[in-house]
């Protein structure tokens, strides 16, 4: 049974909420932690893994995007928390309640794994983007805290894009749907 079928209607939520509206943005921040915490282990996969000539400006620019992540996985499970519900951030509940498969690019040229992050990142933004439009109906406060890190996913992603963008605007990983085709692809521009 994953979080979108069980009833996570809360004891008690915050004042001005009813308990069955928290209860929807509990399982809606449930998958947002579940994707954060997949995000910051993936981004130290990354980290460990990548080589090539780029090695170092992608290594170093990996780490204070995991920090980043953490921080709002932690955000997410307080708001969780505060709303009456339980924070799930256990790799079981993670796996088992995903929606998406696991990063599967392992040792790997910089480009490569950039163009992989390009799509993970994509997922990643349009995930919290459903969000913050499910949130808006309901909460202000959850939504303000979704569009910041929005805002914050936005230009980690503008970072890695950076890598991957020719000088007539073109992305290595345009028309991929997947990521081992944007690293096939992105293996190819380095």
């Amino acid at each position: 049974m994953t979080s979108q079928t069980k009833d996570l209607t809360p004891k008690y939520t915050v004042p001005g909420l009813e308990r069955e509206a928290a209860g929807k943005l509990i399982g809606l921040l449930r998958l947002r932690l579940h994707a954060l915490n997949d995000l910051h282990l993936t981004l130290k996969h990354v980290h460990w893994n990548v080589v090539g000539p780029h090695f170092i400006a992608v290594h170093e620019m990996i780490d204070p995007q995991v920090d980043r992540v953490r921080d709002m996985a932690d955000d997410v499970a307080e708001r969780t928390a505060a709303l009456g519900g339980v924070a799930q951030g256990t790799p079981g509940s993670l796996v088992a309640e995903r929606t998406w498969d696991d990063y599967s690019i392992g040792r790997g040229d910089a480009i490569a794994h950039l163009a992989a992050l390009d799509v993970v990142y994509t997922g990643v933004i349009e995930g919290v983007r459903a969000a913050v439009k499910e949130a808006g109906e309901i909460d202000p406060a959850t939504e303000d805290l979704l569009i910041g890190q929005l805002r914050d996913l936005e230009q980690f992603q503008w970072f890695v894009r950076a890598h991957l963008e020719s000088a007539r605007g073109t992305l290595a990983t345009d028309d991929v749907h997947s990521e081992k085709e944007a690293a096939a692809k992105g293996a190819k521009v380095s």
